[in-house]
């Protein structure tokens, strides 16, 4: 009986100009924004791989030259694409793409996308995620208002009541039927964005975890699982469609458009972040406090002398000089992971707030999850900065372990390219889809309550919907 019903609602769909005309529309953008996502990824590809070898090449054909020059020489480290960001970019056109390592410094990221844009520009944006997450959510409100609302005001549902159908079969028929028309619509997007993920699967950051991809694509069935139910159940409870449709396009522009701003207005305010001049100067306080740097160097000669079981420092066979610089980086290091930590973690608190946030509105649920899936959300954001920094930490490491060794008192050293190629190029592992989910399990458990909860609202709302 509930295939029956379904098959009657997807033929009445058919029939409706209205589903073929927003089924075309919600097929052309789905198909655009995809095609321009998977452009915009080939091409950023491309382009960080050859800057990521360039800047590599560049590194290893320096001229002789003392290693602390070379510390300030500095290297890019790229941020390798993801393919799933071809559907979601999350925070990438705002976080940066790639950051200067160099001596005595932890540099912001550089070349924001979102930077270069217009407001016309920002508006006029469209992505896979924003299609999924706001147009396809309009199109089965659009599809569904009038599910029950409209047969009982055409007399109908009475009719069909008449003849023994359960009211629980009665729904869930519709919903299958809502169901196979919004696959049919997403089918040959479907089929483009699997090949395009297939196309561009070599090399890319989450390309040995094909899991995230199929995990992405259950929170948007769920997602829209959920939107069905209540829609269903709204048209069932509300005597007319009129209602129905009010009643659910306010529910959309709530879920859909205000949720997001008003979410990220209310993280702000509970934990606000410095401005960049304010951040910049309260670490610069800290660099140059030279109390704590005499204090570190003091304690580092000591060790130093005693280690090598001489008075001062021009009888060690190392030259103390590196061993200062590197004291200076590790000072400095300190007062890196100090504010940046306290920063990163002001932007954690805030993605909590939006995650708990989905309890009132479940499209903040996935698109956290969308981001954190795609490989786009803060949090791997921070992870790859944090390994960018460990880079950079190691090379000055390096050459200022290699000047302790090789400079001689009173002599000029220069390195070759013997120690540039001695430090290794820059290798970045993306995060397992484990490490993912488990910061979005707060997520990953509104929207399955979310979910079990709206269909079975639809369930009891049909059971108790008048027939007249």
């Amino acid at each position: 009986m509930i295939s029956r019903i379904a098959r009657k609602e997807l033929t009445e769909m058919f029939r409706d100009g209205r589903f073929r005309l927003l089924a075309g529309m919600v097929l052309a953008i789905s198909l655009l924004s995809l095609a321009a996502g998977w452009k915009n990824y080939s091409e950023l590809s491309q382009q960080h791989a050859t800057a990521q070898q360039s800047t590599r090449t560049q590194w290893l054909a320096q001229d002789k030259k003392n290693p602390h020059s070379a510390a300030h020489y500095g290297v890019y480290a790229f941020k390798p694409k993801s393919q799933l960001a071809m559907v979601d970019t999350g925070v990438d056109p705002y976080m940066g793409v790639a950051v200067w390592l160099e001596a005595h410094k932890q540099n912001d990221f550089k070349f924001r996308p979102a930077q270069d844009r217009t407001a016309v520009q920002r508006f006029g944006e469209m992505t896979g995620a924003e299609v999924l997450q706001v147009f396809l959510p309009l199109f089965i409100v659009l599809m569904t208002f009038s599910a029950f609302s409209g047969e009982r005001e055409q007399g109908t549902l009475r009719q069909v009541l008449s003849l023994g159908v359960s009211r629980r079969d009665l729904a869930l028929g519709k919903a299958l039927g809502v169901s196979a028309a919004l696959g049919l619509v997403l089918l040959p997007a479907t089929v483009f964005a699997v090949l395009a993920l297939a196309w561009s699967a070599e090399g890319g950051l989450v390309s040995g975890d094909p899991i995230r991809g199929v995990m992405l694509g259950g929170v948007y069935l769920a997602y829209f699982a959920l939107l069905i139910g209540v829609s269903l159940a709204v048209s069932a409870r509300v005597r007319s469609s009129r209602v129905a449709l009010l009643v659910l396009l306010t529910f959309w522009f709530a879920n859909s458009l205000v949720a997001s701003r008003a979410a990220s207005d209310l993280a702000g305010w509970l934990y606000p972040t410095p401005s960049a001049i304010e951040f910049q100067k309260a670490m610069d306080v800290d660099l140059n406090n030279q109390d704590d740097m005499k204090i570190r160097l003091d304690k580092r000669r000591a060790e130093v002398l005693k280690q090598y079981q001489v008075d001062n420092i021009d009888a060690l066979p190392i030259a103390f000089s590196g061993v200062s610089m590197q004291e200076g980086e590790e000072h400095a290091n300190v007062v890196f992971d100090k504010h940046y930590g306290q920063l990163f973690d002001r932007y954690e608190q805030q993605n909590s707030v939006y995650q708990v946030g989905g309890v009132l509105a479940p499209m903040l649920s996935v698109r956290a999850l969308s981001m954190g899936l795609s490989g786009t959300d803060f949090p791997q954001h921070r992870h790859f900065a944090l390994a960018a920094e460990d880079y950079r930490r190691d090379i000055q490491r390096r050459l200022n372990g290699d000047i302790a060794t090789n400079q001689k008192k009173g002599q000029v050293y220069l390195a070759d390219q013997n120690l540039w190629a001695a430090v290794p190029d820059f290798d970045y592992t993306a995060p397992s889809t484990s490490w993912v989910i488990g910061n979005y399990t707060t997520s990953l458990l509104v929207l399955g309550l979310w979910t079990i909860a709206s269909l079975a609202y639809m369930v009891r709302s049909a059971n108790v919907a008048r027939a007249d």
